[in-house]
């Protein structure tokens, strides 16, 4: 099977994506647990941002390290390959660290093409929007939490070319946040104000 690349996000009811430790934390559960470990169940490689890489860099190597229910999970992560997008130069000292070789469309392509597991991001919202725009990402995996955050960037912004997504799976945990799968769409629902009213029968 070809590889795929698979993006996950914690999102608001009003699309914010900025920040979610400063309101995500409340709705953790053992469901979304077991979500954000599947995404990642059959991923080699990880893709990052750079604010997205430090803050995964500053936390899963020391829990790691303390061994507690943490430490397999941030193992996992520390075997992975991670490839870093960045203009400046990051700190790579978290194992199996490198910087990306070109921009993100080529990098992510070439990756596509080479056998192995699949590709994962967590975060890293402007490698998502990137991968989006040139139609190389395969699953949409958003967290949708019940809270609207009102401020902070958001995973689409305006004025963008629209992306047809299709849903591939849905459920909802007893937090009340929803786990939604998102797949490109490459035949989108077509008509207008005409055939709607003639649905409804107007």
């Amino acid at each position: 099977m070809p590889r795929k690349i698979i993006a996950s996000m914690f999102i608001s009811l009003d699309g914010v994506v900025e920040a979610p430790d400063q309101w995500h934390f409340p709705y953790f559960n053992d469901e979304m647990g077991a979500a954000v470990g599947a995404s990642l169940n059959t991923a080699e490689v990880l893709l990052f941002g750079r604010r997205t890489y430090d803050s995964f860099a500053g936390a899963w190597p020391g829990r790691e390290a303390a061994g507690g229910e943490e430490a397999g999970f941030a193992k996992q992560l520390g075997d992975m390959r991670k490839i870093v997008f960045s203009h400046g130069r990051p700190d790579l000292s978290w194992r199996n660290s490198e910087q990306a070789r070109g921009d993100v469309a080529e990098v992510a392509a070439a990756l596509k093409g080479e056998p192995g597991g699949d590709i994962a991001l967590s975060g890293s919202v402007s490698v998502v929007r990137q991968l989006l725009a040139a139609g190389l990402l395969d699953e949409l995996h958003l967290l949708v939490h019940p809270i609207a955050v009102r401020k902070g960037m958001r995973l689409f912004d305006e004025g963008e070319p629209s992306i047809p997504l299709k849903l591939l799976k849905s459920e909802a945990f007893t937090t009340g946040v929803l786990n939604l799968v998102y797949g490109p769409d490459t035949a989108p629902p077509t008509g207008g104000y005409e055939e709607a009213a003639a649905a409804l029968g107007e």
